[in-house]
């Protein structure tokens, strides 16, 4: 395996380790994502199925991610197209490394967007501007800022320079190594954390006090209990347990190579079994108490359980908080937009940060770069890539990235790196190495069900997006197909993705020149946008062959 060398750079502290772990995982999605997933499939039938989830699929991930990070630091292989070369006998499996940074760089590209949306309406949140805006309003503001109202025939120049700036502020602190990341992760995670429960207190107390005589019905404890109320049913319906099982991957940042990078640089007996269990309960917390304990109650305590079914989306966090804050009073209002924006930007920014190391690590192991070489080249990267996501947003280039590099590519890279752990790597050393240094006994079934159950639960979810049925109506096709009858794949299927199937129908039921010239151009800038993507994977595995041509001549290890 080559001789074993210390890592270059080390955490500081346990502590610091564990909580920029936990910032890794926390993220927008905490926030953004989990309440409208458990809103849109069910409630209490969503939170049961996503236990279970977590349990058999997320901390399994966790092991293996941390187990491997420092396996591959031991032998001085800081990113994951050598932590998985170094796991297996074949060539095949650097490239599949590749997701480990191609991921990252992709994601960060949009992901600091939505980041720089949070630091504007901090501002705009203390100035003032929504105050005496309707809900409608607050809504149309935040569509005007993203370039949903316009083709953008004018510069943008605010969201581009906020844009920038958070990207700057992201390469300034990695250009600070460990160092600068652990910082950030000791100062965001606890004021995150103190913002979250402030806001989760005020959902909680709530109650009735919100309703008016549009919304006589609003009562914040009828959102909580829609949330919380266990549904046994949901644990036959597929659908649901696709999006529990899709919500592990965004609230854990598993497969995406971030936790074998941060993993890469720890001491080699350090225990990373409850390092795992630590940060990935840490991450349960804030999403599951805290995540829901805010949107939704606050939303129902206003505008009413079923206005929230009916209008839960991924914008209500910036379309519509602003206008409920105003109910509050002025100041009240300035206040708690600081609070939700500036958790959302902790939340955002502690995630971006470990987006930057698995390129910064290999271009350092693999020819020599320092961090601020590093951090720059990662920024050009992001900003190129990103650029086409903020101008052209409302052409679906942010979603396109969102859905191929934030959706799609993470349980792909999972599957595979779970294979390569049990069955290559093989699950005895696998659990050797995960039980290496632990003050912890992990139970023996975790074995069973990292080598086993895992791998299913990924093949389940990856054929599950790939053939999504019609509506997600599971049971029905199911049936066709018994009877028989044929399997009617949906426009969200990754089969039908590919083709814009969904917007070629689109442009068949346009009625105007307009509408048909705007789809036209949407599924232009879609294809423009999956090239970008499928040029950025190619261009890092170049890099990757021509480090591996070095490390053949340099005598290292390497797979011709």
């Amino acid at each position: 395996m080559g001789n074993k060398l210390m890592p270059r750079e080390a955490w500081g502290s346990r502590l610091g380790l564990i909580l920029a772990m936990a910032g890794n995982a926390v993220g927008l999605g905490n926030f953004l994502r989990f309440p409208v997933q458990a809103v849109q499939n069910g409630g209490g039938a969503f939170i049961f199925p996503y236990l279970i989830c977590f349990l058999l699929m997320g901390i399994p991930l966790l092991f293996i991610e941390w187990s491997s990070g420092r396996y591959g630091g031991k032998f001085n292989n800081h990113s994951t197209p050598y932590i998985m070369d170094g796991m297996g006998n074949s060539k095949v499996w650097k490239y599949v490394g590749v997701f480990g940074i191609f991921t990252n760089i992709a994601v960060v590209a949009y992901y600091t967007y939505i980041e720089s949306w949070s630091l504007v309406y901090i501002l705009h949140s203390v100035v003032g501007t929504f105050k005496g805006l309707s809900q409608a309003e607050v809504a149309v503001f935040f569509n005007d800022y993203v370039g949903e109202l316009s083709s953008y025939t004018w510069f943008p120049f605010e969201t581009v320079f906020f844009y920038v700036l958070v990207l700057s502020l992201n390469i300034y602190i990695l250009s600070k190594g460990l160092g600068g990341i652990e910082k950030v992760a000791k100062i965001g995670m606890p004021l995150l954390i103190l913002f979250g429960v402030i806001l989760a207190f005020r959902g909680l107390t709530l109650g009735e006090s919100g309703k008016s005589d549009l919304f006589p019905d609003a009562n914040a404890w009828d959102g909580l209990n829609f949330l919380w109320t266990p549904q046994f049913d949901s644990l036959t319906n597929p659908k649901v347990w696709l999006a529990a099982a899709g919500q592990i991957f965004f609230t854990l940042s598993v497969g995406m190579g971030t936790i074998q990078c941060y993993a890469a640089f720890i001491k080699a007996n350090e225990d990373i079994a409850l390092n795992a269990v630590s940060a990935g309960f840490m991450n349960e917390f804030v999403e599951v108490v805290l995540g829901s304990s805010i949107v939704i109650p606050i939303a129902a305590g206003y505008l009413g359980l079923d206005w929230v079914l009916k209008n839960a989306g991924f914008g209500m966090a910036f379309q519509t908080m602003p206008f409920l804050f105003q109910q509050w009073g002025e100041t009240a209002a300035a206040f708690a937009g600081v609070l939700w924006f500036g958790l959302l930007f902790f939340a955002g920014i502690t995630s971006s940060l470990a987006m930057g190391t698995p390129w910064m690590s290999f271009m350092k192991d693999e020819f020599g770069w320092g961090r601020n070489k590093g951090a720059w080249s990662f920024g050009m990267l992001a900003l190129t890539m990103g650029l086409p996501t903020v101008l052209l947003y409302q052409f679906g280039v942010f979603d396109e990235y969102d859905y191929w590099a934030g959706t799609v590519s993470l349980v792909i890279f999972a599957l595979l790196e779970s294979v390569l752990f049990s069955w290559v790597f093989g699950i005895d050393k696998g659990w050797n190495e995960i039980n290496e240094g632990s003050d912890i006994k992990i139970p023996q079934v975790y074995k069973f069900i990292i080598k086993y159950v895992t791998p299913l639960l990924l093949l389940f979810v990856f054929i599950g997006a790939l053939i999504s049925p019609y509506q997600n109506e599971w049971a029905e096709n199911i049936s066709s197909i018994m009877n028989g009858g044929n399997w009617v794949l949906d426009n969200s299927s990754i089969i039908k993705n590919i083709s814009n199937f969904g917007l070629k129908e689109q442009f068949l039921l346009a009625h105007t020149d307009k509408e048909k010239s705007f789809i036209q151009d949407k599924i232009f800038y879609i294809n423009m946008a999956r090239l970008l993507l499928v040029g950025l994977f190619g261009f890092i595995c170049s890099l990757v062959y021509l480090s591996n041509q070095k490390r053949l001549k340099e005598g290292k290890k390497g797979h011709e």
